[in-house]
């Protein structure tokens, strides 16, 4: 038997070059597999991520709905606050003082109303600003006008015109105050005043 029978006669050394390009032209499977891992993997870690930014959004905006949904609602009552206040302050200190029977009656059960309907507000996040003897906030203050008294701090409410509300932290009205002129510098903690009267001590 000669050597060159046992090669295949159809065999040509174009075929073999052939196969051979075929073989390294075919991608490698595992490092095809890799790849694909790799790019679930960060589409995994993006909608992860995006579901906790999600996640996170909500319980924000819960809070919030909560803390603040019944701010429109409350900024509608205080119309009603100031209307009860209105009532009692319309009555004469001298007059109240010397009230009987059922005039007194009345103005008792104006100011429990007062009392519950405040109540009822802050059960809901909704408080009421008493500023008056403050330093001046223009977060939470309006200044309608300004008082000379050299008596009180420069900037401390002297006056309040019209009360304020807050709901959790946000304003819902400014407090309408009239504001003090002319006396020394306020500071936060009332140092001004302390100074003021050493010096007139002295």
């Amino acid at each position: 038997m000669k050597p060159n029978e046992t090669e295949d006669p159809n065999t040509t050394p174009q075929t073999e070059t052939a196969q051979e390009a075929v073989t390294e032209a075919t991608p490698d499977p595992i490092a095809t597999l890799e790849a694909e891992k790799a790019d679930l993997k960060d589409k995994l870690l993006r909608v992860m991520a995006e579901m906790e930014n999600l996640r996170r959004r909500t319980e924000r905006e819960t809070a919030d709905a909560r803390a603040y949904g019944v701010a429109n609602f409350a900024r509608d009552m205080l119309n009603v606050a100031d209307n009860i206040r209105r009532a009692i302050e319309s009555v004469p200190e001298d007059a109240r003082s010397t009230a009987d029977g059922s005039f007194k009656g009345l103005i008792e059960g104006i100011d429990l109303t007062e009392r519950d309907f405040l109540k009822a507000l802050e059960r809901h996040g909704v408080k009421k600003l008493d500023p008056e003897g403050q330093k001046f906030d223009p977060n939470v203050h309006q200044a309608m006008f300004e008082v000379p008294n050299p008596d009180v701090p420069n900037g401390t409410v002297v006056q309040v015109v019209q009360s304020g509300y807050v709901i959790g932290d946000r304003v819902l009205r400014p407090a309408l105050v009239g504001v003090a002129k002319g006396g020394p510098k306020a500071t936060a903690n009332g140092a001004g005043s302390q100074e003021a009267d050493n010096s007139a001590a002295s």
